[in-house]
């Protein structure tokens, strides 16, 4: 029974070879770009020297984890990357939802195109591009924002120096940067609304209000799940490019986080051993809080990604 099984199965592959062979150059970049790297993790458990290569370093077991646990920065860059992390998602996760049933229940089809051009321009911006924005923008010397609160009497202020501004100066930049490409997935979701149930909606009296709370909230609501689900699996994954751009001395004590943190150790202070240890730290809390809030949503709501 079990070979007539896998005769069928190798019969059905075999029907639709020309499919599969689509698949190919997409698992090979998997296998090359995603597994194969894995072998590497072993770094993390060894006294790793680039001379005698990963197998001829000596195995040291969990001293690198140890090591970083007890690190007087431990605490403070677990804190920094989950305000930062939680504080990005509480901000920018329901603004793009919000966004999209705004412009879908826009009567003016036409201006709803230049708000959405509007909103999605930001996105095509480099981050090092905007970092770089940020930073003249609010200048304490020439940037338009303190020119502009000058004229009102006001100090010039250094915002990238404060540092109970520059978690928000980060996050809402963000937002602004992403919100109009992360409304794209919400706005081909609501595209599937039947017309039909607006009609009879209007017609038992709701108003607009109420046809997006009962209609067109409920429609993307599976869709916001997985996409819920998706962000908190990447908690401790805070970008790093944007972070290392913006960091300064002056906001060293809450711009610090995890992966700028393993860039200083592992590039610029050459301890690749310790690095790659914080590094699967990272990758396996992730890993954790993944397969836990698909476990919840699941237990809770149906939706899930698995």
């Amino acid at each position: 029974m079990k070979i007539k099984k896998q005769k069928t199965v190798l019969a059905q592959i075999l029907q639709s070879k020309e499919l599969y062979l689509f698949c190919v150059p997409g698992l090979l970049i998997m296998l090359i770009f995603h597994y194969w790297p894995l072998y590497g993790a072993q770094i993390a458990f060894r006294a790793y020297s680039v001379r005698r290569g990963i197998w001829g370093s000596p195995w040291v077991g969990m001293q690198h984890f140890i090591r970083f646990f007890n690190s007087p920065n431990f605490v403070q860059i677990i804190v920094n990357t989950l305000v930062l992390s939680f504080y990005s998602l509480a901000a920018g996760f329901p603004i793009p939802i919000i966004l999209a049933l705004l412009l879908n229940s826009f009567r003016h089809k036409r201006y709803t195109k230049v708000i959405q051009t509007v909103t999605y321009a930001p996105y095509f911006i480099s981050v090092v591009v905007m970092c770089g924005m940020i930073i003249l923008f609010l200048s304490p010397r020439v940037g338009a924002v303190n020119k502009i609160i000058g004229f009102m009497g006001v100090e010039p202020i250094n915002f990238m120096g404060e540092r109970s501004m520059w978690r928000n100066i980060y996050v809402w930049s963000g937002v602004w940067q992403g919100m109009g490409w992360s409304s794209v997935v919400y706005f081909a979701a609501l595209s599937g609304v039947s017309p039909e149930l607006h009609e009879a909606a209007t017609v038992d009296g709701a108003n607009k209000f109420q046809r997006i709370l009962n209609i067109d909230l409920p429609t993307i609501l599976p869709v916001a799940v997985m996409l819920l689900i998706l962000n908190l699996g990447s908690v401790f994954s805070v970008g790093f490019e944007k972070a290392f751009a913006l960091q300064n001395p002056l906001n060293l004590s809450v711009s610090e986080i995890i992966s700028t943190y393993v860039y200083k150790i592992g590039i610029i202070q050459n301890d690749p051993a310790y690095s790659s240890a914080v590094g699967l730290f990272n990758a396996v809390v992730n890993a954790v809080l993944l397969i836990g809030a698909n476990s919840v949503s699941r237990k809770l709501s149906d939706n899930a990604l698995w």
